[in-house]
Formats: C-alpha cells, sequence, structure tokens
C-alpha cells in the first residue's frame, strides 16, 4: 500500500483517487472547491461516470480515500502526488499551464524529499523537464491519461496501457508499480514522448472524426451514403470501425483544447502542421451544417419550435464543455428558434430543458438527435408525429431507424445520406 496525493478532484483527479484507493493504496484526494469536497466527502458524485460513485462510497467506507480543501495535506506525507488539474486553452490556443504551475509552488515548499510528482494533467511536450527543473532534488514523472468519458473507471482500471516518462528508471518503475493491479501493458520513454503520446492520440482521433464528416458531406452532393461507405472502409483492420460515425463535430474536455494546444506547440516551433489545423476548421463548420439541414427542411426557423434530444457532448455523460449540441442549439437560437431540450443526464444547461423527449417533441416544427443515446432509436414515432405541428426530424448521429421513423409519418434527414433516400418535405412546410 502506498501513500497517493491528488491534486484536483474534477474528472480525472476523482477518477484516480477513487481507482487507486481500490486498488488498495491510500489516498487523499484535494480540490480547492469548498462545495465539492463537502459533497465528496458524503460520497455525493455529480458527475454521471458509470461505478464512479460506487468506488467513492466504498473508499471512503473502509478508510482509504479522503478528501481535503487545499493541497498541504496531498503534497505533504505521502509517496506520490498526481497532478490532476484543468489546463484549458488559452488566448493563444496553447495551454493554460497556470494550475500546474501554482501546484509545483507548494510542491515545492511541501513534498517530502524522496516523493515523485506525477504530472497527470495534459500538459505540452517539455512541462515535465521544465517542471523537474524548478522543482530540484525531487522526482518528476509523466503519466498522460486515457480516459474516456462514460468509461473512466473501465479504462483506469482495465487500461489498454499504462505510459509513463520519466528521466529515471527507479521513478518510473516506482509509478508503474502502482497500477500492477491492473495488468496492463506498460510503456516507459522519455518524459517529452510520453507527453507527446496523449495529444497524438487525441488528435489522431479527432482528425478521423472530421474526415468522416468531410467525408459525409460529399456523400450528400454525389448521392452515395455515408453507412455503406463507412462500412467498407472499417472492413480493413488497417483502419477499424471506431471513430467513424458523422456527427454535429466533436466536443467534451479533451480534443478541443489537445488539438489547439498541439497545433500551438508545432507553430511555436515553424512546423506546418496544416493537417491538424484542417481537422480543426472542419469541425468548427459542422455546427453550421446542421442548422443548413434544419432549414432545409423549414426554411426560416424564426418563431418555430424546435426540440433538441440530447445537450450532452456525447453519450454515457452530462458533461456539457464543448457540446456541439450546445453549439448547434447557439446558431438556431441567434436565428430566433424556440428550444426544447431533452437528455437523460441533464436538467439543467444554457437552453431550456424539459423532462421528457415527447414534452421536446410537442408543438415542435423539428426535432433533431445531437446526441447518440441509444434511447433514442427506440422512441414511440407515431405517438412523437401526432405531438408535432410538423413531423421532421434530423438525425446528426444516424442513430434512428429510417424505415420506422418514416413509416410513422416523418419527414427524416441524415448526415451524409442522399437526398433522394429521404422522403419529400410535406405540403406547408
Amino acid at each position: 500500500m502506498r501513500r497517493i496525493g491528488v491534486i484536483g478532484a474534477g474528472y480525472v483527479g476523482l477518477t484516480t483517487a477513487a481507482c487507486f484507493a481500490h486498488l488498495g493504496h491510500r489516498v487523499v484526494c484535494a480540490d480547492v472547491d469548498r462545495r465539492r469536497v463537502a459533497r465528496l466527502c458524503r460520497a455525493e458524485v455529480d458527475l454521471h461516470e458509470p461505478g464512479l460513485a460506487r468506488l467513492v462510497a466504498e473508499g471512503l467506507r473502509e478508510g482509504r480515500l479522503r478528501f481535503v480543501v487545499g493541497n498541504r495535506e496531498a503534497l505533504s506525507d505521502v509517496d506520490f502526488v498526481f497532478v490532476c488539474v484543468p489546463t484549458p486553452t488559452g488566448e493563444d490556443g496553447s495551454a493554460d499551464l497556470s494550475a500546474v504551475r501554482a501546484v509545483l509552488r507548494e510542491a515545492r515548499e511541501l513534498m517530502a524529499p524522496d516523493a515523485v510528482l506525477v504530472i497527470k494533467s495534459t500538459v505540452p511536450a517539455g512541462t515535465t523537464d521544465r517542471a523537474a527543473a524548478e522543482l530540484d532534488g525531487h522526482q518528476v514523472v509523466s503519466n498522460p491519461e486515457f480516459l474516456r468519458e462514460g468509461h473512466a473507471v473501465q479504462d483506469f482500471l482495465q487500461p489498454q496501457r499504462v505510459v509513463v516518462g520519466a528521466s529515471a528508471e527507479s521513478a518510473a518503475l516506482r509509478v508503474l508499480d502502482l497500477y500492477s493491479g491492473t495488468g496492463a501493458p506498460v510503456m516507459v520513454t522519455t518524459p517529452t514522448s510520453a507527453e507527446l503520446v496523449k495529444y497524438a492520440s487525441n488528435c489522431f482521433l479527432a482528425m478521423k472524426l472530421s474526415y468522416v464528416n468531410a467525408l459525409a458531406e460529399l456523400c450528400e452532393q454525389i448521392g452515395a451514403d455515408i453507412g455503406d461507405v463507412t462500412e467498407g472502409m472499417s472492413l480493413d483492420d488497417r483502419i477499424g470501425a471506431s471513430f467513424l460515425a458523422p456527427g454535429p463535430g466533436w466536443g467534451g474536455s479533451c480534443f478541443p483544447k489537445d488539438t489547439k494546444a498541439l497545433l500551438s506547440t508545432a507553430e511555436s516551433v515553424d512546423v506546418d502542421f496544416s493537417l491538424l489545423r484542417a481537422t480543426i476548421d472542419t469541425n468548427e463548420h459542422q455546427p453550421q451544417r446542421v442548422v443548413e439541414k434544419v432549414r432545409e427542411l423549414l426554411g426560416p426557423v424564426e418563431g418555430r419550435r424546435i426540440g433538441l434530444l440530447g445537450l450532452a457532448f456525447k453519450a454515457g455523460t452530462n458533461d456539457l464543455r464543448d457540446s456541439p449540441a450546445l453549439a448547434v442549439a447557439e446558431l438556431l437560437a441567434e436565428q430566433g428558434a424556440r428550444l426544447a431540450g431533452y437528455d437523460p443526464c441533464v436538467d439543467h444547461g444554457p437552453v431550456p430543458v424539459v423532462s421528457s423527449v415527447e414534452e421536446a417533441a410537442t408543438g415542435a416544427s423539428a426535432l433533431l438527435v445531437l446526441t447518440e443515446w441509444p434511447e433514442f432509436a427506440e422512441l414511440d414515432w407515431p405517438d412523437l408525429a401526432s405531438r408535432m405541428a410538423r413531423p421532421v426530424i434530423v438525425d446528426t448521429r444516424n442513430l434512428l431507424p429510417r424505415d420506422k421513423v418514416t413509416e410513422a409519418g416523418f419527414t427524416l434527414l441524415s448526415l451524409g445520406t442522399p437526398a433522394s433516400t429521404t422522403r419529400p418535405t410535406t405540403a406547408g412546410l
């Protein structure tokens, strides 16, 4: 059993703390938000993350997990300090490391000489080496996280890989030992390479999504079907099926900031990363494309009620950060639409939120499927059609059963589907 301090009780920090406690370590997790800490001390977890609340309750009950306000306890009298603080996008597109720097200032004064500081926050290449220089005499290691929202506990306890970047092999081995209960494949490299592994992975996935969204737009223009195209692509084991679904764009806490941060890093050393720039530009275009689909069916949206199915950036989470659904909602609101949003895990947000799909549909001129919640594919389509002013659906996730939806009287428009396969709009639209 090791003594671990975790700085930050957000998405990454809370998952890290709860999972290390589950693996048998003694963990103290610190945060500056008093209200958040108070709730966590009562095992109240606001994040919608399967299994996380159970692990928090388990850790508290068995005395292996504590939550405190302020970093002192998590920095002193521990064997390892895991830095899990936010690194948001700065004004110039680079990662804002102010929270990391604040932790380093405290660590210099409070950490035990033999403790290892582990940077799990996503930071630009070179940050760990600079931190080591600032904490002269302390071992500093990079250990990037690869947690998918909605699968974070699974990804931590059954990881595809554990990457550790360290200048000293002894420090790397000490960190790897913490994960011994997971049986994960491990990789030891330099701190700079470890930091870049995280950015390179997220940016590659973002490129794949932007590629398929651009491909979907091409399909619409030339009469191909994106579903058939991606199915054919996925049969090539060099490509695979993951991240080949078109949508309203990618968002969340990682992809937007990580793509901008990696592009900023490339520009700082005069590397022309035009492929990554195009990835970002394509994604920023997607919400406007969705609104154009709505206008294609309805004409001007001013004064029309539009139901939004899904507000979170993806299914399995209640995270609204950089959600493409909200970007679409903002554009529609700017054009005068009256919005009603429903999401199984979101009860409030920047758009009016209703309590059911039926309420979102009542009186609406259109429904937009914006998040790929599986339950949206199994709705009572005749009932929804009867509630709407006009039975129109724009399915930005290509989730819905086309035959059932159109048989219920809906006009259905999907991304990447040629116009000839959609039912013509009814009179009066």
